[in-house]
């Protein structure tokens, strides 16, 4: 069955560009697209798609009725709030902290640079597919900064062992439990306790949650 896709960004051209990326995909289907914030939480009631990409930087003036600004964030957070299962995958140009927690914050399952998106946005379809989050080589190359600092590990509550603090860095990569075996080289249901235990430990529900707290606790020390 097709996966059902709809685009938001307020620049005409990359929207085509995108477009045109996801047909050659006969797993998925453009249903529609636009460059405004309004306009997509009625695209997406209308059209029902089960992703979205997602501009965070819509123009600020993009036609919601109360003439109040409405970014890919906020967008975003109104969207989820009406259709919960709805993935939204974050497109920027922006890698920075604050950027990457908005969107986690707002729903987002996965973020992917503009200067990435190609693979790495068919890459981010198809984990979102499996109810996994993605980020793109540059985003995740941040979030292992945060988790490889020493002041980072030693301030975690409690304390992770050596092996957890392992499992953690690949799952806020997006790694999925064989992924992290083979690399570990351990059985994967090993990894699937570590991760429990991680869970447990920070009192965190989701890869999303543990996303969040990496990033909220860890990037703002770099």
């Amino acid at each position: 069955m097709k996966r059902r896709v709809l685009l938001v960004d307020d620049h005409q051209m990359f929207r085509e560009a995108l477009r045109a990326l996801l047909e050659r995909n006969p797993m998925l289907e453009v249903v529609a697209e636009t460059g405004n914030g309004a306009e997509a939480l009625q695209l997406a009631q209308s059209t029902r798609p089960d992703i979205v990409c997602m501009d965070i930087g819509l123009s600020a003036t993009n036609g919601a009725s109360n003439n109040a600004p409405m970014n890919g964030v906020e967008t975003t957070r109104r969207m989820i709030a009406a259709q919960p299962s709805i993935k939204v995958i974050a497109l920027s140009t922006f890698t920075e902290q604050r950027y990457v927690l908005d969107m986690i914050e707002a729903g987002a399952t996965a973020y992917v640079t503009k200067a990435e998106a190609s693979e790495e946005l068919l890459r981010a379809i198809d984990a979102v597919q499996r109810d996994r989050s993605y980020f793109c080589p540059d985003v995740a190359t941040l979030i292992t900064s945060a988790l490889a600092k020493p002041d980072r590990r030693n301030s975690m509550p409690p304390r992770l062992g050596a092996r957890e603090q392992q499992v953690l860095q690949q799952v806020a990569q997006g790694s999925t439990s064989a992924q992290i075996a083979l690399q570990m080289n351990i059985a994967a249901a090993t990894v699937e306790v570590h991760r429990r235990n991680i869970m447990r430990k920070l009192d965190l529900h989701s890869v999303a949650e543990l996303t969040r707290y990496v990033i909220s606790e860890g990037l703002d020390r770099q």
